[in-house]
């Protein structure tokens, strides 16, 4: 009796772990790689960039229709919005591939934390997708544009972020597993990459944006957009956004320009930097210490100097050091005394390194923050000088 119960035990175990109960087939989905979120009077507006498979399958030629199709649809909660969408897609929307939410510029000036929500909420979405602000236009206009050499827009958004990061250094990925481990919320502030829409957008929507030399319309990543208590408060420049990578500890790689000791200028190329940060408190007075270490190459020389001795290598570490600090600081003015946000969170700094101290002004922090003391300190090296050291091009006339 024993072995017969077992027997039939697992008998009904195998009839109810098989199959694939939960299954959706490709023919019956719509893969959301993109997705657009805007404010239209009191309603959220939603729009969805899909995937059309047969555009951008290898092994099919191509009929000459778009790679991608958008579909938009509005509703009083961002949940009846993208339900909507049905109305107009042929196919239910699947968002497990989803690679990037853009927040179109009023909608991130009224309040974004509810798209915070639901996108952290929703059990289709994964927390691996990067979120970008539209530079004073629509989400929706920011994802319907066609892009070259990239067929699907949403990858360019997303191969361009993550590029101009590592070369360039003013623009930075943000995830939504980014701000949920930052723990952001009502009184919390954050930096967000800002992508603009440049040219013809009536163009850009067509066919013809890709079939030219010249495109009409392009999608360019600006400054970083900085959010106050899930507000827009303002937008860092390009040199303001690359303080912010090198306070943040979040510069791979990039350019900077110095001039040269007897005229004329010379580019270098950061190689490699690393920033700490400490905090103490005195008396209730919260003081923040900010160390970065830069090594960096000689890339490029537009003037006469002897790049052997050492006397002109330290001036070059002197001049990078100073247009680096200059830099930190403009953004650190930005911060404080512009939009008095906390986007770097030196309050995470001050709570590790000084957590009995801080409990004690932590409900004072909003107004300590834009007169908090910051002390820079940048130091560089410079590993090397090119394949040749003084170059035949400029030669001093002495």
């Amino acid at each position: 009796m024993r072995k017969e119960a077992t027997l039939l035990l697992l008998t009904v175990l195998c009839l109810l772990l098989s199959g694939c109960w939960s299954k959706r087939e490709l023919n019956e989905i719509a893969i959301v790689v993109a997705l657009g979120i805007d404010q239209l009077d009191d309603e959220y507006e939603v729009t969805v960039q899909i995937v059309n498979p047969g555009e951008i399958s290898s092994k099919q030629p191509t009929s000459g229709r778009s790679p991608v199709a958008t579909y938009s649809a509005t509703g009083a909660t961002l949940y009846e919005a993208i339900r909507k969408v049905t109305l107009l897609s042929p196919r239910k929307s699947y968002f497990s591939h989803l690679q990037v939410v853009v927040l179109g510029s009023e909608f991130a000036a009224t309040d974004i934390n509810p798209a915070f929500d639901f996108l952290s909420r929703d059990h289709e979405f994964r927390n691996d997708f990067n979120i970008v602000v539209a530079y004073e236009t629509t989400a929706k206009d920011i994802i319907s544009v066609l892009t070259p050499i990239e067929k699907i827009p949403a990858h360019k958004i997303t191969n361009s972020l993550e590029i101009s990061e590592k070369a360039w250094g003013s623009t930075v990925s943000v995830t939504m597993d980014d701000v949920i481990t930052l723990q952001y919320g009502k009184d919390s502030s954050l930096a967000l990459s800002t992508i603009e829409l440049i040219g013809n957008k009536k163009i850009g929507k067509s066919q013809e944006n890709v079939n030219q030399i010249v495109v009409s319309a392009v999608l360019k990543y600006r400054g970083l957009a900085i959010i106050k208590q899930g507000k827009l408060v303002g937008i860092l420049t390009e040199e303001e956004s690359m303080g912010y990578n090198f306070l943040t500890d979040n510069i791979k790689s990039t350019i900077e320009k110095i001039t040269c000791p007897n005229g004329g200028d010379l580019a270098t190329e950061i190689t490699n930097t690393k920033t700490s940060l400490k905090g103490k408190i005195v008396d209730d007075t919260p003081k923040i210490y900010i160390e970065v270490n830069v090594e960096q190459n000689v890339g490029e020389v537009n003037c006469v100097i002897d790049l052997v001795t050492e006397q002109a290598i330290k001036k070059i570490n002197e001049e990078t050091s100073n247009v680096i600090k200059q830099k930190i600081e403009k953004t650190l003015h930005a911060l404080q005394k512009n939009y008095e946000a906390d986007a770097v969170h030196f309050s995470n700094i001050l709570h590790q390194q000084e957590p009995k101290k801080w409990r004690k002004i932590e409900h004072q922090w909003a107004t300590l923050f834009p007169d908090v003391e910051v002390i820079v300190d940048v130091r560089v090296q410079t590993k090397n000088s090119g394949t040749i050291k003084n170059s035949t091009f400029f030669l001093s006339k002495e």
